[in-house]
C-alpha cells in the first residue's frame, strides 16, 4: 500500500546533523527537519550562537542539541561525528551548510583567503560526508544535502568579486553529482541546493555593495529569499518523498538562474 503524503514527509525517528546551523539558512533548514519530527544536531563554531539557536528550536517543540566545531579543521570534524553518533545514534540526514566567502578582485586575491574558502566549502564537505558515510550511512542508507549557491552556476554582477566562493560552490555542485553516482548503490541520496540572494550575515557585504532593491529587481519574482524559502525543498530531499531524487542541483533563487545571461 502506498504511503500518504503525510507519511512520506514524516521524519519522526530520524536524526539530522546540520553544519552552519546556528543561524541563517542552516537554522532555517534545521527548523524544517525538526518541524517534520526529526531530532537535530546543530554545528557551528560559536557556542553562544549555538545555545541560542538550540533554545529557539526547543521552544518550538523540536528535539535539538549542539556541538561546537570548525568544519575547516579535520580534528573538529572527527569530534563532531563521534559526538553526534554517541549522543544521537546513527545519522540519517546530513546537511553540509557551513561556508565562508571572501571578496577581492581576482588579481588581488590572497592565497591564504583562497585556501580558507576552499578548506571549509569543499574539503570540509568531503571530510564530513566521508566520515558520516563510513560510520553511519553506507550500511543503512541516508540523505546528504549540500548547500551550494547560484554563484556556483556562473559569474557575478559587476562589482561582486568572489572568485574563490564561486569556484568552491561550482566544486560542490560536481562533488554532489559524483558522490550521488558512487553512493547510490548504498541507498544514499546526495543532492544540492543552490540558494540565490538571502539576507544573512554572510551576504551582508554583498547586499550592501549591490543593494537589496537592485538584487531583488534582478529576480523574475522581484524578491529576495526569506526565512521560509528553503524549508520545502529541504524536507523534500530529506524525506521519503524524495527517495527517487539523487545527483540533482536545484536553484532556489526567485528565478535568477533562469535568466538568459543571468
Amino acid at each position: 500500500m502506498t504511503r500518504t503524503i503525510q507519511q512520506l514527509f514524516d521524519l519522526r525517528g530520524k536524526n539530522a546533523l546540520i553544519t552552519g546551523g546556528s543561524r541563517g539558512l542552516g537554522l532555517q533548514m534545521a527548523q524544517a527537519l525538526g518541524e517534520a519530527g526529526a531530532r537535530v544536531m546543530l554545528c557551528a563554531r560559536k557556542a553562544d550562537e549555538l545555545e541560542q539557536a538550540c533554545a529557539t528550536l526547543q521552544d518550538a517543540g523540536i528535539d535539538a542539541r549542539w556541538v561546537a566545531a570548525d568544519c575547516a579543521v579535520e580534528a573538529d570534524i572527527q569530534k563532531l561525528v563521534t559526538e553526534t553518533l554517541h549522543r544521537m545514534g546513527d545519522i540519517d540526514i546530513l546537511i553540509n551548510n557551513a561556508g565562508a566567502t571572501w571578496g577581492a578582485p581576482a588579481q588581488d586575491h590572497s592565497v591564504a583567503a583562497w585556501d580558507k574558502v576552499m578548506n571549509l566549502n569543499v574539503r570540509g564537505y568531503f571530510l564530513l560526508s566521508q566520515l558520516v558515510g563510513k560510520h553511519s550511512m553506507i550500511e543503512r542508507g541516508g540523505r546528504i544535502i549540500n548547500v551550494a549557491s547560484i554563484a556556483g552556476l556562473g559569474g557575478n554582477p559587476v562589482g561582486l568579486n568572489t572568485l574563490a566562493y564561486n569556484t568552491s560552490k561550482g566544486a560542490v555542485i560536481n562533488f554532489t553529482r559524483a558522490l550521488a553516482c558512487e553512493w547510490g548503490q548504498y541507498g544514499i541520496n546526495v543532492n544540492a541546493i543552490c540558494p540565490g540572494f538571502f539576507p544573512s550575515k554572510m551576504t551582508a557585504g554583498t547586499l550592501a555593495a549591490l543593494g537589496e532593491e537592485r538584487l531583488a529587481a534582478l529576480a523574475p519574482l522581484k524578491r529576495l529569499g526569506d526565512d521560509e524559502d528553503l524549508k520545502g525543498i529541504t524536507l523534500l530531499l530529506a524525506s521519503a518523498a524524495g527517495k527517487h531524487i539523487t545527483g540533482q542541483v536545484l536553484a532556489v533563487d526567485g528565478g535568477v538562474s533562469a535568466l538568459v545571461g543571468g
